[in-house]
């Protein structure tokens, strides 16, 4: 009789172990893994994603295989976190907007007009109110999120125009992505948002659909933007940044070491990209300007006004995030400026 429950609770331990979700050892684990984001590949952004899953294949022998889909080849934006929810072999990399729809403060997080420098960003993340936020994502929706720190540059406006101020953006068509921020942002802004797919973006400026889109410097120069819209207004209203997001569940199945040696790679990733971009992008702008574009300042003031009531009435947000990361970046500043 003892050998039997003896044997049954071994059986027990055996299943829990094959079927519970608990990680394999690394002799006995391979896995390929889709990578989806819509940067173009000869942006910074989509480089040194490139050398992070060329790092982890190396490290692992292989066995961790993360096959990167730049362009939106695939599965991007709301599509592309349904993956990860879903539990697919999948990595988005998306704007943390896209995790708002399941925690609405991740959106509050790069809201409109909050951030002055990368660093201010990087140090934010790093804060107890985003860990608990990310805690959240995870335990609740099955979402494991590896960084939030892939930036990409402050987002401006591109058209024609000289803008300075929200009047200035009246009946102006501004294609942006699907997230309701960036609706709601650019319409307080003054202008009438267009959502677009990335890929109808180029053909939409060139056929007059649209009058302009908010966007980088990066992408304005590696994807020809310059070429058919001429002016730059520097609102910096939003901190273009990606998150890199994986299954709960196929992370909790990866090798303890295999798990390390990813998170090692990502977070490495993010400090190459921000440092690529702090280097070069003087010289992107010199680039554009060499191009015929012209830069212009903004009322800031004017468009930090314009906005702010997001905060207070876009869906779902914590009645009091805004005071909150506020009063972060309060903290965060003055240690910035300690350094």
């Amino acid at each position: 009789m003892k050998k039997i429950t003896l044997t049954l609770a071994v059986l027990l331990i055996l299943g829990t172990v094959i079927f519970g979700g608990t990680a394999l050892a690394a002799d006995d684990y391979d896995i390929t893994i889709r990578l989806s984001h819509v940067f173009h590949p000869d942006e910074d952004l989509s480089i040194v994603i490139e050398n992070v899953t060329e790092r982890i294949k190396e490290k692992t022998d292989g066995d961790v295989n993360i096959i990167v889909f730049p362009n939106n080849q695939i599965a991007s934006y709301k599509d592309g976190v349904e993956q990860v929810i879903r539990g697919a072999n999948f990595i988005s990399a998306e704007d943390p907007t896209y995790i708002g729809d399941y925690v609405p403060d991740f959106t509050a997080l790069v809201g409109p007009m909050l951030y002055d420098s990368y660093d201010e960003y990087l140090a934010m993340t790093k804060t107890e109110l985003v860990q608990d936020l990310k805690k959240e994502a995870e335990e609740e929706h099955n979402i494991k999120i590896l960084s939030l720190d892939y930036i990409f540059g402050f987002r401006n406006l591109i058209t024609d125009q000289v803008i300075r101020t929200p009047e200035d953006l009246e009946g102006i068509k501004l294609r942006v992505p699907g997230s309701q921020l960036f609706i709601d942002t650019l319409n307080a802004m003054g202008a009438n948002s267009t959502p677009l797919p990335w890929g109808e973006t180029i053909s939409a400026l060139q056929q007059g659909v649209v009058d302009g889109i908010e966007g980088t410097e990066f992408t304005n120069l590696a994807d020809g933007i310059y070429e058919i819209k001429k002016n730059v207004a520097t609102t910096r209203h939003f901190l273009g940044t990606l998150g890199i997001y994986i299954s709960a569940d196929v992370w909790d199945e990866m090798p303890a070491e295999y798990r390390t040696i990813v998170q090692e790679e990502f977070d490495k990733g993010s400090l190459e990209l921000v440092n690529r971009l702090k280097n070069s992008h003087a010289e992107v702008v010199s680039e554009l300007e060499a191009n015929g574009v012209k830069f212009n300042s903004v009322d800031r003031e004017a468009f930090v006004e314009a906005t702010e009531h997001i905060y207070d009435e876009f869906p779902g947000f914590s009645p009091d995030i805004y005071q909150r990361l506020q009063s972060e970046l309060e903290i965060i500043r003055e240690d910035l400026e300690n350094k």
